[in-house]
């Protein structure tokens, strides 16, 4: 069974460009094959700065807590970016759907569609709270601000790795010992 691309996968690369902006036009190519993505994306001017936007828009919806005014963010993304669902078979990957008008092919229309699209079947599969930025940063003095995807079985991922996770409990149980005396 072919799994389609739109889901986890398209919210772990928004994520990944997010936290790790890539230097230039190939490196966010890069990063869409080692998620699986094949289409070839012709260059056009400004590609690199376009996904920039895209992501930039896409973290309105990850730091929006409300699940409703989330929706709406997210609703108003992929009314700008996708067309009616089709079915296409490209690349020997069999067949699968495609969100996205069948001339859209550039890097930021293809990554505005996946990426707005699996997001929002990410957090209706998953859950409108599972998209999130480290809870480490919360914390004062922590700049962490990396995005969470949060793909665990339980829905309980707060941190976006386990050093910030164990930097997070230390300051926990200093707080603790320096109270206690």
């Amino acid at each position: 069974m072919y799994l389609n691309p739109y889901g986890e996968y398209a919210v772990l690369l928004a994520a990944s460009l997010a936290n790790e902006w890539p230097d230039n036009r190939d490196g966010i190519v890069a990063r869409a094959r080692e998620v699986g993505m094949t289409v070839e994306f012709p260059e056009t001017p400004g590609d690199h700065d376009d996904v920039r936007a895209i992501i930039d828009a896409w973290l309105t919806v990850v730091d929006t807590v409300d699940p409703y005014e989330r929706a709406a963010a997210l609703n108003a993304q992929m009314a700008a970016a996708t067309a009616y669902p089709q079915l296409t078979d490209h690349d020997n990957e069999g067949w699968h759907l495609h969100y996205r008008d069948a001339d859209a092919r550039s890097l930021p229309e293809v990554l505005s569609a996946v990426i707005s699209v699996g997001t929002a079947l990410h957090l209706t599969t998953r859950g409108m709270g599972r998209l999130h930025r480290c809870a480490a940063g919360d914390d004062p003095g922590d700049e962490c601000r990396a995005v969470v995807v949060d793909v665990t079985r339980n829905g309980r991922q707060k941190y976006c790795s386990v050093r910030c996770a164990n930097r997070t409990a230390v300051r926990r149980h200093r707080a603790r010992a320096a109270v206690r005396g």
